[in-house]
Parts: C-alpha cells; sequence; structure tokens
C-alpha cells in the first residue's frame, strides 16, 4: 500500500499521478511514464491517471503515491489514505479510434464506447487528439448526430419536469460578447426557466464564467445549481462542475490548444451539453465577419442547417440567428471590463455599449417567443420594456445573492497604456483576433483586472495620435508584451488600411 501525498500542481482537468523511482513497494519501471495506471482505495474507489516518474526525495518518498490537485479533487480521497496501483484494462475502443483514424465511419456503439472511455479518462492526451484529428478529417451528417448522443448519455441529466426550459448559446469568437449575462435576467423577468451553464476561457480573454465570477460564484455542484433554479428560475455557472458532458470538458482541453474547432464537433459540443442541462428551445448565436469563425455567408448557412438537423433529431427547439461579427460587441475585453458593461447595460445608463445591449435584447426577444403567450414579433418588445422597467436588474441581482455575491466590481488595472491610430480617418476594420491576444497577452483572464478597453469602433473619426484603446496589464511584464504585439499590428483598419502604433 502507498500513502496518498497532495502536489500541488494544477494539471487542468488532468489527473496525474506521482511514483518515486526509489518506490519501496513497485517497481517503477514496471509503470510505463505518460501511459495510465488504475489507482484503488480500500473503499472501492478507482481513479484513472497518467503516471510521473519522480527522482527528487525531497518530493515524494519511497512509499508515497503523489497526486495532482485535479486528481484529488477527481478522486475524493483523503491526503495520508493507503491505495494500490495496478496497471489498467485495455481500452477495447481504441480499436474503433484506429478505425477514424483511417477515415472510416463509425457506428453508434463505436461512438458509444471512444466516448465512455474518454469520459472516463482512459484515454491519453495523446489519444484524444487523434480522436479529434480523425473526426476532423471525416465525419458524415449522421456521425454527428451519434457523436452528439453518445456524449450526451455519459454524465449527468438534468430533468426539469414540465417546466418550459430555455437557453442561449452563441459560438464564440467575438471578444466582449457577453449577451449571456444579459439574456439570462431578461428570460428570468419573464418568468422562463433558465439554468444556464457556462464556460471558462481556454484560449480567449475571458469566457463567460471568467466575467460572471466578477460579480458571483460560479463554482457551484450540480445539486446546488438545481436548488438556485428551483428558487428563482435560473443560474448562471460554470459549467466545468455540472458533470452534465464529461467527455465534452475533457475533449476541449485538447481541442482548444491545437486550435481544432470543426463544425462538426462544435455541434456535437453544444447540443450534447444542451441536451443533458434539460433544455429544449435554445436560441444559438452565429456570429459572421471577416475575423469571426464564420467568414461568409455560405459557411453560416451551413454550420445553420447543420445544428438545424441535429438539434431536431434530439428534441431541441432551435432558434438560430446570424448576426454581425466584424468586430468586438461592447467595449470591454476581459472579465472586469466585460462585467462593467454588462451592469451598464442592466442599469439603463447613458454610457451604455449600444450594440452589446441591441444584441442581448435580440436574443432574449427570440427566447421570450418561446412562451406561447408571446405573439411573433414581440418578444424584443417585451425584453425591451424589462430592461427598461429594471425588472432584468433585479433579476440579476437575485440571481447574484443566490449564487454568492463578489466583493463587488474591482477596477480595471492601474498598470495601463494606450494605443495610438497612426492615420487620421475612420475606422473601418477591427480584427478580433488581434484584439483578443492582446487583451489575452495583458494578463487576461488569469488577471480578472486586466484586458483590452476599446475607444473606437467600427464607423467611429479618429485623428492621428488619438487613443484607439487602452491596455490594462496585470504586471508590468505583461503589459510589454502586450505593447509589443499591438505595435506590431494594433488590429485597426482606418480607411481600410492596418498600420503599426504611433505614439503621439
Amino acid at each position: 500500500m502507498l500513502k496518498l501525498k497532495r502536489i500541488a500542481i494544477d494539471t487542468h482537468r488532468e489527473s496525474i499521478a506521482y511514483l518515486s523511482r526509489a518506490c519501496s513497494h513497485y517497481r517503477a519501471d514496471e509503470f510505463q511514464a505518460l501511459g495510465k495506471i488504475e489507482i484503488r482505495a480500500a473503499g472501492g474507489s478507482c481513479l484513472l491517471a497518467t503516471l510521473n516518474i519522480v527522482d527528487d526525495p525531497a518530493l515524494l518518498q519511497g512509499d508515497e503515491l503523489g497526486l495532482s490537485e485535479e486528481a484529488f479533487r477527481v478522486f475524493g480521497i483523503a491526503a495520508g489514505s493507503s491505495v494500490r496501483i495496478a496497471h489498467p484494462r485495455p481500452v477495447d475502443s481504441l480499436e474503433a479510434l484506429r478505425r477514424k483514424i483511417e477515415g472510416h465511419e463509425l457506428s453508434d456503439a463505436e461512438y458509444a464506447a471512444v466516448i465512455g472511455d474518454i469520459a472516463a479518462s482512459r484515454y491519453s492526451k495523446m489519444e484524444v487528439a487523434a480522436f479529434l484529428v480523425g473526426c476532423a478529417g471525416f465525419m458524415t451528417v449522421e456521425e454527428v448526430l451519434r457523436l452528439t448522443r453518445a456524449m450526451a448519455n455519459v454524465g449527468r441529466r438534468l430533468d426539469w419536469g414540465g417546466r418550459l426550459v430555455v437557453d442561449k448559446h452563441c459560438i464564440g469568437g467575438i471578444p466582449g460578447n457577453r449577451t449571456s449575462m444579459i439574456v439570462v435576467p431578461l428570460a428570468m423577468a419573464h418568468g422562463l426557466t433558465i439554468p444556464k451553464t457556462s464556460s471558462r476561457a481556454i484560449t480567449s480573454p475571458a469566457g463567460t464564467a471568467d466575467t460572471m465570477e466578477v460579480l458571483a460564484r460560479v463554482d457551484i455542484g450540480t445539486d446546488e445549481m438545481r436548488a438556485i433554479v428551483d428558487r428563482i428560475g435560473g443560474c448562471l455557472v460554470w459549467g466545468g462542475r455540472v458533470n452534465l458532458s464529461p467527455a465534452d470538458d475533457v475533449m476541449i482541453t485538447v481541442e482548444r490548444p491545437l486550435g481544432i474547432d470543426t463544425r462538426e464537433q462544435m455541434v456535437a459540443s453544444i447540443l450534447s451539453k444542451k441536451l443533458t442541462a434539460g433544455s429544449r428551445h435554445l436560441v444559438l448565436d452565429l456570429p459572421m465577419g471577416p475575423s469571426a469563425k464564420l467568414r461568409s455567408q455560405a459557411d453560416a448557412v451551413r454550420l445553420r442547417k447543420l445544428f438545424e438537423y441535429v438539434g431536431g433529431a434530439i428534441g431541441l427547439s432551435l432558434d438560430i440567428r446570424i448576426t454581425d461579427g466584424s468586430q468586438p460587441i461592447g467595449r470591454g475585453i476581459g472579465p472586469v471590463l466585460e462585467a462593467r458593461d454588462v451592469m451598464a447595460v442592466l442599469r439603463n445608463e447613458a454610457t451604455a455599449p449600444a450594440d452589446l445591449r441591441e444584441r442581448a435584447l435580440l436574443l432574449a426577444g427570440a427566447l421570450i417567443e418561446a412562451d406561447a403567450a408571446v405573439k411573433g414579433g414581440q418578444g424584443i418588445r417585451r425584453a425591451r420594456e424589462l430592461l427598461e422597467s429594471g425588472a432584468a436588474l433585479r433579476a440579476m441581482e437575485r440571481l447574484i445573492e443566490a449564487q454568492g455575491a463578489s466583493a463587488g466590481i474591482p477596477a480595471p488595472s492601474s498598470t495601463c497604456r494606450e494605443v495610438f491610430a497612426p492615420a487620421s480617418g475612420v475606422v473601418s476594420g477591427i480584427d478580433c483576433l488581434r484584439i483578443a491576444r492582446v487583451a489575452r497577452m495583458a494578463g487576461a483572464p488569469a488577471f480578472k483586472h486586466a484586458g483590452v478597453d476599446l475607444l473606437r469602433k467600427i464607423g467611429e473619426p479618429v485623428r492621428q495620435g488619438e487613443p484607439l484603446y487602452r491596455i490594462h496589464a496585470g504586471l508590468d511584464a505583461d503589459l510589454g508584451f502586450a505593447a509589443e504585439l499591438a505595435q506590431q499590428d494594433n488590429g485597426y483598419h482606418i480607411n481600410g488600411t492596418a498600420g503599426r502604433e504611433n505614439a503621439p
């Protein structure tokens, strides 16, 4: 038996075990480094983890087995407990994985086997990556449906009884597009049930969960989430805690850093989570623009049709909106700056970003029309009434209180500098990807008060030497990195021409 030791390393959703090469109970060389081992506790609990071999006795003694923070969270066994280790059983679904890599179409049973093994952590990250690349190379429409069902069938599924449960989702790619934080309280204010789960950022400057965390606690488990929704009609929590589509959570940690974001995997990922969350009516936002995920109307229509086919087959009612993705939404990019914009809209402040307000009203209106009592075309009018009357703000305040309020919106970082226009003219384009990279380089979302504050949007005039945006950084070093990136290319097009920054 080995004693468990907590190794304070954040391995980001991957369970890692550490074994001393001088282990007194097992020969370390009989276990493959970076391979899987099975960890068994006395009570019958079992964990699959990726093994690392340790040579430093100061880190790990010969009678100890180290576990990363993520492994401890998943295993649920206290430090100091006695465990055994063993070689894991063979993974039968690897044959299906090899068939997918070779370009074959997989059956329902094969997808179920692969997804079940991924959710159970039986695949290494290399094997998960191989599956994702295989699917990216070839996948039929029927396979997308099979993958969606397989992902939905693994993990917990919520049932809200006979209530009309609605949801809203955006495919992402547009900085500052925090409409969910306005749509959710608008839907709640109308009396709809909206158990909204959202993601944290992996490669972007903020996810909805990162921004909502500025206002309230989002690290909430399934039982507490259900209690909140039963009490106030909605929630806005981090999806990583509610275990609705665990295989998708694993795959996302691999596909995002690799830049794998195929339409087929996107559809399966989104719809499987909505199905397991108990949603029956979903409004989908598909932004289209020169630096968005969808670059043309044809791309947007193809994706819309794929969503409609799979959503219809699994019993989801979809309302899909192709929206303007030509530039960032709102002014702030980064958790604190985005939370500021959201609350400005909900408070009906005169300086609130009009594009964020109107986009949220459009999507909330589409959700409200799921209510049979609301006539077609009247949803946006109802949403505007709820916003202007303060009902949406009061719903957000109830939501914040129910989830556990944060200390308040902190100020953006005072470690900042402005990026200036290299020429006079009219802003004709903003590169969403470039601006997002600058914000992330500045420290967002790790530093919630870091990011980019846009001072000019498309169609607005600017004179040479005037500021285009302000970078707020977490550290002096972050400010240097972000400023250097902006100096190479500030992401703005003035009169159709991109240029380097020139200081006044």
